[in-house]
């Protein structure tokens, strides 16, 4: 059978085994090996030889090679996939629009830097690519996502900011934080703090504004939940629904009721009213992170999911209001509750550690969620599915948050290139305890 290998590169390779066999102290194979190599009986092993460890040189650079073909592999794996979700233009101007689009792991645009702690928070403008970030530094940044770039670090608060949220036409920024204030910034002259709530007793975890823009709702790990007058500034009620910490309260879309995610592992939808809870959802293991309703346009995709027919007639109208609540915790899982009975509809497995985010797809077909896992998961709602993982953050991902907004002006727009004019974007923003905040966009 002849041979793959050339003559000299024959002579090369067993003058290779003999030094290897030789410096390894295999002497008897050595010996054996060399005999049976007449051209090979004058070898003696020479450490300034060109084939002296030339062996083991050649099995780690296969190894290496090996493991480089894998990445390559991967990569070119997820680049096909990338082109799938490319934002083409739609024939309108020039402008972009994928409503589908979905983030991958080449879809981070920017790596946000300079906050000197963990990010705790990132809440998109409503109008402007501007993003606020909080952090455990005391601060709250504020950057222009589009290009990157920071515009502003505000400068107030003595500890760490827990969350932050614009009002719903941007002219209003709030932040809370661990020094038990709630702070109001006027976006329009120059965020000028106007405000300071004070009631809290221990540290804040979350503000939200709440619809209509004229008042917040506040939680703490004081166990109670506050409502603000945004005029006044006063505190004009006080709710006490759970016994341990309160993470989040997340009014509803019409503003009657508001959901509560708690370190005593339930979650409770609570009549903002009455502060009458009416329904508690219990089934967690550990705290609970993290609570949202599920919005209209995904009922449909979990309605075929967990099975349950859509109501007709007198009871549709009788059932008005959420229909779906889904919770994340510390027991690694994300649940999916029937808010009218409060029972547990579905779990989702998947994340290897603390969940902490709940965000819906624009189509209502998806839901994200992102963990101390250092991940972003996306599931399709109609499977359960999780049909994506991203490695989105070095350390822990503690917040994501879903912008959908204008970027460019007409001006911008060319014959070359018609895609430089406004175009309309889906953007995420994930922070993280690599003290980073990442911004997704679509590639163009």
């Amino acid at each position: 059978m002849s041979s793959i290998l050339s003559e000299r590169q024959q002579d090369d390779l067993h003058k290779a085994m003999l030094d290897y066999l030789h410096t390894n102290g295999f002497h008897k194979t050595y010996d054996q090996f060399k005999t049976e190599l007449p051209n090979q009986a004058d070898f003696q092993p020479d450490p300034s030889a060109k084939t002296s460890g030339l062996l083991a040189k050649k099995w780690t650079s296969v190894i290496r090679m090996q493991k480089k073909i894998m990445e390559l592999e991967t990569r070119l794996a997820q680049a096909l996939e990338d082109s799938s979700h490319i934002a083409l233009p739609n024939g309108t101007g020039g402008k972009q629009s994928n409503t589908d689009w979905l983030p991958t792991a080449s879809s981070a645009k920017h790596t946000l830097t300079g906050h000197r702690g963990t990010v705790n928070a990132a809440a998109f403008h409503p109008i402007y690519s501007v993003v606020a970030t909080a952090s455990d530094d005391f601060t709250v940044k504020v950057w222009d996502w589009d290009s990157g770039e920071l515009e502003r670090t505000l400068k107030s608060h003595t500890k760490r900011v827990s969350d932050c949220q614009f009002n719903s036409t941007g002219t209003t920024l709030v932040t809370c934080g661990y020094d038990l204030f709630i702070k109001l910034w006027n976006v329009e002259n120059d965020y000028q703090n106007f405000a300071t709530l004070r009631g809290h007793e221990h540290s804040i975890s979350s503000a939200r504004f709440l619809p209509g823009d004229d008042k917040i709702i506040s939680s703490s790990r004081d166990h109670t939940l506050r409502i603000w007058d945004i005029a006044s500034t006063h505190c004009i009620k006080v709710i006490s629904p759970h016994d341990a910490w309160i993470r989040c309260a997340v009014p509803s879309e019409d503003g009657r009721l508001f959901i509560t995610a708690s370190g005593d592992h339930t979650s409770k939808v609570v009549e903002l009213s009455s502060g009458d809870v009416k329904a508690e959802f219990r089934g967690h293991e550990n705290d609970v992170e993290a609570a949202e309703f599920c919005p209209p346009h995904a009922v449909a995709a979990i309605r075929e999911l967990v099975a349950v027919k859509a109501p007709q007639g007198a009871q549709a109208l009788a059932n008005q209001g959420p229909v779906f609540a889904v919770t994340a915790s510390r027991d690694k899982t994300v649940k999916i509750w029937d808010v009218n009975s409060g029972q547990c509809l579905h779990t989702l497995h998947g994340h290897d550690d603390w969940v902490h985010a709940i965000v819906f797809h624009p189509n209502g077909q998806y839901m994200l969620t992102a963990a101390d896992d250092h991940t972003i998961r996306i599931w399709d709602l109609k499977t359960g599915r999780c049909t994506r993982k991203i490695e989105a953050h070095v350390q822990f991902v503690t917040s994501m948050s879903w912008g959908r907004q204008v970027v460019g002006s007409v001006n911008q727009a060319s014959d070359k290139d018609p895609n430089a004019g406004p175009r309309l974007v889906n953007v995420i923003a994930t922070t993280g305890s690599d003290q980073s905040v990442k911004i997704w966009v679509p590639t163009r």
